[in-house]
């Protein structure tokens, strides 16, 4: 431990990272530097210097990730529209990628000798930031504090936090935060507390507060129209915006109409099973467009082969693998698809719904010509489909055939059977 003369930590200013923040200079009798992502959680970011500052800390990082946030990782991510489980839309695991390679880079700016995290050793954050970490910094330390110290309970933190004149949220010393929440601009989850029975429908007081309830949102619907270029969302309504400016935008619509929660049970990729509550009202928005401009524009093969691997590239994202050499192989395949993907869609939100009622796009692959069911004028020779359909149908006829072979072979004959009957009665 005294080889550890700096470290630099991901801090929220919260009762765990504050503690954190004590216990590592208690503990390892080091300069700690605090790190403070703005991802667009929502939340006022300056009580988070005040408070570090309080605690002795002479470098203090507050940076806005939004912008690279949404651009470099969640878009990207939505190329493949990614799907963890047939339903997570992967907002927290999506930002621990950014978050450890700004980690990385101040630690190497300030010489630091360490980085640490709030992440308890039950569930998937800590295997995120760390691969993270070592995958951009081989020879990092990480000192995770819940795998070594003993405050293990709420109590046992606000006891350690009274001792040491730290200073803590009146709802968190009550207790009357029912569960844990993270929130970013993709998404707000809340885990824990009385989340933790899967049976128990989740209340709707302190929960869901990016969206209104789907029977409390508006009773007429609205249309939006969504524009993409190679893959990505460029503008909404027809005017362009940043990319977390047009994230912050779907959010408000989405959770105006009641879009985007989910209640799920998911696989940690420790081992267990949790239970998570997820609100994610522009990502839902996001992939069900992105989806409809891709079924114009992309070739079948192509889209299949995406959606065939899809589930291997949100398991990269899910389980902390964002900087693995598979991801980034996978992400030039990706990227190369999206390449005719441009157009614009219509989509219409009503109580909780996304609705796509239109698309259209200059590298469109629909023509009208030949799928019409009104006259084509010989762009499309019908009969050419009875050759096309036999040929797809050659081996399940061989084997069919083969079937009925052998069926009729081992079935005795009617005057060997009559033969066998006499024999027996003699």
């Amino acid at each position: 431990m005294s080889q550890i003369k700096k470290v630099v930590l991901a801090y929220s200013g919260g009762l765990d990272t504050s503690v954190i923040l004590k216990w590592l200079q208690d503990v390892y009798k080091c300069e700690v530097i605090t790190f403070t992502a703005d991802i667009g959680q929502g939340e006022e970011l300056e009580p988070a210097r005040a408070k570090a500052k309080a605690a002795g800390v002479k470098s203090i990082y507050i940076d806005d990730l939004r912008e690279e946030f949404v651009r470099d990782f969640v878009f990207p991510m939505f190329r493949a529209n990614t799907v963890y489980e047939g339903e997570y839309l992967l907002g927290t695991s999506i930002a621990r990628p950014l978050i450890a390679k700004r980690l990385v880079e101040i630690a190497r700016k300030e010489n630091a000798d360490a980085i640490s995290h709030g992440a308890t050793g039950k569930g998937n954050d800590q295997v995120r930031f760390e691969l993270g970490a070592y995958a951009l910094m081989p020879n990092v330390k990480v000192i995770a504090p819940w795998r070594e110290w003993d405050l293990t309970s709420r109590e046992r933190l606000l006891a350690y936090a009274d001792l040491h004149g730290i200073p803590v949220d009146f709802k968190k010393r009550k207790g009357e935060s029912p569960f844990s929440m993270d929130a970013n601009l993709l998404h707000i989850s809340y885990e824990g507390g009385i989340l933790e029975d899967p049976d128990a429908a989740p209340p709707e007081k302190g929960m869901w507060r990016l969206t209104v309830s789907p029977e409390k949102a508006p009773n007429k619907a609205e249309l939006v129209e969504l524009e993409f270029e190679r893959g990505d969302l460029v503008a909404i309504n027809g005017t362009r915006m940043k990319a977390h400016e047009l994230l912050g935008e779907l959010n408000r619509l989405g959770g105006k109409h009641g879009v985007g929660r989910l209640d799920l049970v998911e696989n940690r990729y420790v081992g267990m099973k949790s239970r998570g509550c997820y609100e994610t009202p522009g990502g839902t928005i996001l992939l069900r467009a992105h989806r409809a401009i891709e079924s114009l524009t992309l070739d079948r093969e192509v889209a299949h082969l995406k959606d065939d691997l899809m589930p291997r590239y949100a398991s990269m994202i899910y389980n902390g693998y964002w900087w693995s050499p598979e991801r980034q192989a996978l992400q030039v395949l990706i990227d190369h698809t999206q390449q005719s993907v441009t157009g614009t869609v219509t989509l219409k939100l009503f109580k909780g719904n996304v609705i796509v009622v239109g698309r259209k796009s200059k590298q469109s692959l629909f023509d009208t010509k030949i799928v019409t069911f009104e006259e084509d004028e010989g762009a499309y020779n019908q009969a050419d489909a009875a050759g096309f359909i036999k040929l797809n149908a050659l081996r399940m006829r061989i084997a069919a055939n083969k079937q009925a072979a052998s069926k009729s072979a081992a079935k005795p004959s009617r005057a060997r059977t009559a033969t066998a009957k006499r024999s027996t009665k003699r």
